[in-house]
């Protein structure tokens, strides 16, 4: 949800036929990132966005024409100064909706840095070993995904 809104930009609601709304008016994105020794790397969401005060990875509206991944990256560079260089793909998953689509791009971290608060969007950012995930209170989104994210990084 960061940025200034365009005439290209994804900055919106969609609703789903049954009243449901998700952020970004062409899909969301959002970057889990992982670290061999530090563990992945969360968001503190802020209280008043949507499923505020929960834990996730950053990310949020994909721009017209954007590949889930740049958006991915974009995103976390935008909402916890995730550095782009210091990154290798994993690989990606989606939830599609048909009139929706949420697609969490899973990285690597080629070396350790630290995460910094660079929007109103977060309260915290925190390495946080993946056996301890669950722990914390999820964006419902995310903890939907966990299960089957963690699997995937073991």
């Amino acid at each position: 949800m960061s940025g200034s809104v365009s005439a290209h930009s994804g900055d919106a609601w969609v609703f789903g036929p049954d009243g449901s709304r998700f952020w970004g008016r062409y899909g969301a994105a959002g970057l889990l990132v992982h670290h061999a020794e530090r563990g992945v790397l969360l968001q503190h969401r802020a209280v008043w966005s949507h499923h505020g005060d929960t834990w996730g990875v950053p990310g949020g509206a994909r721009h017209e024409n954007e590949s889930a991944l740049d958006a991915a990256i974009r995103e976390a560079g935008e909402e916890a100064g995730v550095p782009a260089h210091l990154l290798r793909f994993s690989f990606s998953s989606v939830v599609d909706l048909g009139f929706w689509s949420y697609t969490t791009v899973v990285v690597e971290a080629l070396e350790a840095f630290d995460a910094v608060i660079s929007d109103s969007e977060s309260i915290a950012l925190r390495w946080v070993p993946p056996a301890d995930v669950d722990l914390l209170p999820l964006h419902p989104g995310f903890a939907a995904s966990w299960p089957a994210l963690r699997a995937r990084l073991a």
